[in-house]
């Protein structure tokens, strides 16, 4: 009958690994059936930090408590992002100016709040052969807004709508 380690070594295809100890001291290459044995006495896991090295490194670690960490930083890090929600104002390019002026209060209103907003300009039949009437609306809508925001994407045709996004001004 074949032991469990028997089976093991036999599936070893590296001779020698470098050496990280549990407290994060070089040991040197070593054999890696040594190294098994020192994560065996220890009562550690043996995981392989970077295999693409020559030799593996290898790491003598609590493997559990390594992903545990590693989970932790994770969560920690996603605390700490920002997300950034995007609203959209839709118009068209035969806008009054009342209508503008209360959709680009919207618009302000969203930026104080934090918000990308994506101003679209939709096209409908003939007006797709009048585009710079869209770009002409977008720049009124620059125009109202003042200095409170930064141009993210200048307007672009995209199909049948002209969209540009704007974000806040950072309060850096």
């Amino acid at each position: 009958m074949v032991g469990k380690e028997q089976r093991i070594n036999e599936k070893i295809q590296v001779r020698e690994v470098r050496l990280i100890d549990e407290k994060g001291e070089q040991r040197g290459i070593v054999p890696t059936v040594e190294a098994m044995e020192m994560a065996r006495r220890t009562g550690l896991d043996l995981v392989e930090v970077s295999p693409t090295a020559s030799p593996p490194v290898c790491k003598l670690l609590d493997y559990g408590k390594y992903r545990f960490e590693q989970e932790k930083k994770l969560r920690e890090a996603k605390k700490k992002q920002k997300l950034v929600k995007l609203k959209e104002i839709r118009m068209q390019p035969k806008i009054e100016g009342h209508d503008l002026a209360f959709k680009t209060k919207h618009i302000q209103e969203f930026l104080n709040e934090g918000f990308k907003v994506k101003v679209t300009i939709r096209f409908r039949g003939r007006e797709l052969a009048h585009t710079e009437r869209g770009r002409v609306v977008l720049n009124k809508v620059l125009e109202f807004l003042g200095e409170s925001f930064v141009v993210d994407k200048t307007p672009v045709m995209e199909g049948r709508m002209m969209s540009m996004f704007i974000s806040p001004k950072s309060k850096k």
